[in-house]
């Protein structure tokens, strides 16, 4: 099930909101855990158990770490027995899931290459939002073994943590200690249910009217076949799916924070305009920041982090990349692409670094853009021969002319206003109006606050109740309604 179908906006969030609402206050965590692994099990029914066998894991393995903390005096060998085994477990779980078809298939290929046989293998189905659940449960446990958050003796309280569905399946990854007070007391007035409703409906808003437009346009762009590419058909073709994964994922986070709301909770902002970004490092900075802090708290800090001698801060950069693009998806294009951001990152530490930050601003914002293109090819081809094909075309290489494939057969009006509401809304221009609007209300207007106060408001529901309108329209017309991050 995902948000913008009409299945969870019509009858699965109106029915959770209303036994939500009518239950007593020590019911409502019941209810919202139930709904939570219908939601999940509503398309992978077998797999919920997965998802519950790494919570009661992960719980269990927190109550071994309390009783070590309680009886042994944290003794360190007791203790790095039970991390090691608790990482083997989890990390296990994922690799057979996400990596055993990856595996098998590379293998067969040397094989194949050595004049053997294939191995014969019945291929195993990727859990949705496994990579997300694994390292959100992941991260109460060590948060436990660093005595960061005490440890939870109810299974359903961390179960409820683990499978709430605002973020279940794509994030933001949220830390146990940030939402462990909310799960046992929180409030929910109408000023944070209806900021939940209007976070809601700009996160549906960027996935349907955005995301979905300019990603049907990257789908058939990148379906055509390589010797075809012209760089017209390149270039629009990554815009579009940078747009799409930028407004589908943002969107995607967007709806999760405004639901969170909706129950009361809330949850850590997770984008921050990563295209106004002027190198990679600021990118990492704004792009998935739960991620992004995940992999720097659990990874890399400990691996030594910035600590060590320049040379082992550099492997630790391209090693922690490494492992990014390996989580990101079972594919040698996902690494690559995640070694092709960590070089970046060791470059711009390097003297390049500070050619870079001595250029002229637009410049560096070009040249940060340019380096996330280039990475958002190999991001979306599904073979090398295919990202380099289109890389240069993209650099004006190709032989393919505008025959049967061109630009024109693309790029309409509905597109082209997409791209346009994208391209603004990759910078902070409406908050920027809106602060601008309101310091001139407040010290040159003579119309009354309260009146103010009400217009503004109004202006606000008329906006979400537009978004609302257009976004049901487009989805009762259009069947292209992908989540890219359900796949990771």
């Amino acid at each position: 099930m995902v948000f913008s179908s009409p299945i969870f906006l019509f009858l699965f969030l109106p029915t959770l909101l209303l036994f939500y609402y009518l239950a007593r206050k020590e019911f409502r965590n019941t209810v919202l855990l139930i709904y939570s692994v219908v939601f999940y099990a509503w398309g992978e029914v077998i797999f919920s158990l997965v998802m519950i066998l790494n919570v009661f894991c992960n719980y269990a393995f927190g109550l071994i770490i309390g009783r070590i903390f309680e009886r042994y005096d944290s003794n360190k060998m007791y203790l790095r027995i039970t991390m090691a085994l608790m990482v083997l477990a989890n990390i296990g779980i994922l690799l057979f899931f996400k990596y055993f078809n990856f595996v098998m298939d590379n293998l067969n290929a040397v094989l194949a290459g050595c004049g053997h046989a294939p191995i014969p293998y019945a291929p195993v189905s990727l859990p949705i939002g496994i990579s997300f659940f694994t390292f959100q449960a992941m991260s109460y446990t060590i948060d436990v073994y660093r005595r960061e958050t005490p440890v939870n003796r109810n299974p359903f309280a961390l179960m409820l943590y683990v499978s709430m569905f605002p973020q279940l399946i794509a994030g933001p990854i949220v830390r146990y200690h940030d939402v462990a007070l909310q799960i046992v007391h929180r409030v929910c007035d109408l000023a944070k249910f209806s900021s939940g409703i209007k976070r809601f409906a700009v996160g549906l808003g960027k996935k349907v009217l955005i995301a979905n437009t300019c990603g049907a346009v990257a789908d058939q762009v990148f379906g055509i076949p390589a010797g075809q590419l012209t760089p017209g058909l390149t270039w629009l073709g990554i815009l579009c799916y940078s747009f799409q994964i930028y407004y589908d994922f943002s969107g995607y986070s967007d709806m999760a924070i405004g639901l969170g709301r909706m129950f009361g909770f809330e949850f850590l902002e997770n984008f921050n305009f990563p295209y106004m970004s002027r190198s990679i490092r600021e990118f990492w900075r704004r792009w998935h920041i739960s991620l992004s802090t995940w992999w720097r708290d659990y990874v890399y800090i400990p691996m030594g982090g910035s600590r060590r001698s320049p040379a082992r801060n550099y492997f630790n950069l391209v090693l922690v990349f490494f492992l990014c693009g390996l989580w990101h998806g079972a594919s040698w294009t996902f690494v690559v692409w995640g070694l092709y951001h960590g070089v970046f990152l060791v470059l711009e530490r390097l003297r390049f670094g500070r050619i870079i930050d001595s250029l002229w601003a637009p410049v560096r914002h070009g040249y940060a853009l340019l380096v996330i293109l280039v990475g958002w090819v190999l991001f979306r081809s599904e073979t090398f021969a295919f990202a380099l094909a289109y890389l240069k075309a993209m650099a004006g290489l190709s032989a393919a002319t505008t025959g049967e494939y061109n630009v024109g057969l693309y790029l309409n009006r509905e597109v082209l206003a997409a791209m346009v509401a994208g391209a603004i809304g990759s910078f902070p221009v409406f908050p920027w109006l809106m602060s601008r609007t309101a310091l001139i209300i407040r010290t040159g207007s003579r119309i009354p606050a309260r009146t103010t106060a009400v217009a503004t408001a109004a202006c606000s529901v008329v906006a979400v109740a537009l978004i609302l309108f257009f976004s049901a329209m487009l989805l009762a017309t259009d069947t292209y309604n992908p989540f890219i991050y359900y796949r990771f």
